[in-house]
């Protein structure tokens, strides 16, 4: 089916046998063991290292970008299985001054095994240059961001890394493979925390890195079984199920976002607006490394902190929550967490599927409220 059909078509039929009787949807699979003699075919001998469920969901992930995927228990397990893998022999991890905040968490757990986080805006291809050929290291790139949503050129941060001799990552979870494809753009792997967009229903926790370098996913797969970070059968069957309708929702919840974003531009109480979509300094970039749309996630700020907790907990319809990307709009104000550098009065909205209409009363509802006594 690869030479014929799009990806979102063969999402849609991974996992599943074309043979008479065999069921139309992938088995989910809860076995620990399997029957097993003579010379171990590893991914069938013991249930840390191998599930069809597991099997399935990564055929379909991996498909998106013409490559392979390693499933993990979350995308903090998948991070850390990358970040041990390429920074061996490396003395750095140069990450955006402005990304995740679970990132730079992470790589400041790695310092003691000798390699050291440098954080730098991403924005400034002289200063990524700088930073990657003082020393041997490993790019860490994310774009856009979260929680600011700024965009970084992929092809000038592949072609900084290239000649420094550097692997890079590229955190895609914001924009999922159906709006930008790093590896087309020279990333030597993409990063996906697969509990949000991507699973899209805020019902499992998962991950998961793309690759076309054989060796990097062999050595994934080694540390995934090593370290036990192996993600169950039934959150991969959950993962792959919410995957196949991942076109249509990515669709309507980046022409909402957009909306959105356009709406409160201008609008009173409303500081600074952060999407992809609305900021003209990166505009024509945006358009060209992701055509297809922005994502469903945007930030905002408001005046102060509280004025951003009075926002979040006015709202009728859309939940007060962490964590992107599923079928029902959730906001927070982000600085809330320990270790955020967001702005104090950053309220980041993640954009469900419920009508831009009514998700934009109810965001002008909550905004009205800072006008009451």
């Amino acid at each position: 089916m690869s030479g014929t059909f799009s990806a979102e078509s063969r999402l849609i039929h991974a996992g599943t046998a074309r043979a008479q009787g065999q069921p139309a949807t992938p088995p989910l699979v809860p076995a620990s063991i399997y029957v097993s003699e003579g010379e171990p075919r590893r991914e069938r001998c013991y249930g840390r290292d191998g599930n069809p469920g597991w099997e399935a969901l990564e055929e379909a992930l991996g498909g998106l970008e013409d490559a392979e995927a390693v499933a993990f228990a979350s995308g903090q397990a998948a991070s850390m299985a990358l970040m041990l893998t390429l920074a061996r022999g490396r003395d750095r991890i140069v990450l955006p001054a402005d990304g995740y905040y679970g990132a730079r968490v992470l790589a400041d757990k790695l310092r003691p095994h000798g390699a050291v986080p440098v954080h730098v805006d991403l924005q400034d291809l002289p200063a990524v240059t700088r930073e990657l050929k003082a020393a041997p290291s490993v790019l860490w790139a994310e774009t856009p961001t979260n929680p600011l949503l700024r965009v970084a050129d992929l092809a000038g941060l592949a072609e900084a890394a290239a000649a420094a001799d550097a692997p890079m990552v590229v955190d895609n979870t914001t924009a999922t493979s159906l709006l930008q494809r790093p590896l087309d753009r020279g990333a030597a792997a993409s990063l996906y925390s697969l509990t949000k967009a991507i699973s899209g229903h805020s019902d499992v926790l998962a991950g998961a890195v793309v690759s076309r370098d054989s060796e990097l996913l062999n050595d994934l797969r080694a540390w995934r079984s090593s370290g036990g970070g192996i993600p169950g059968p039934f959150e991969a069957w959950l993962a792959l199920r919410g995957l196949k309708t991942l076109p249509l929702r990515i669709a309507r919840q980046s022409a909402s976002a957009l909306a959105i974003a356009r709406h409160l531009t201008g609008r009173r109480h409303v500081r600074a607006v952060y999407y992809p979509g609305v900021d003209p300094t990166t505009l024509a970039l945006v358009e060209r490394q992701m055509p297809n749309g922005f994502g469903p996630l945007l930030s905002f700020e408001v005046n102060s902190a509280s004025a951003a907790d009075r926002v979040v907990a006015s709202a009728r319809l859309i939940l007060p929550a962490t964590s992107f990307g599923g079928v029902e709009s959730t906001w927070e104000r982000r600085a809330r967490w320990p270790g955020e550098t967001a702005p104090g009065g950053l309220i980041r909205l993640s954009v469900g599927v419920e009508p831009a209409a009514d998700l934009i009363a109810d965001i002008d509802h909550a905004l009205n409220t800072l006008e009451e006594p």
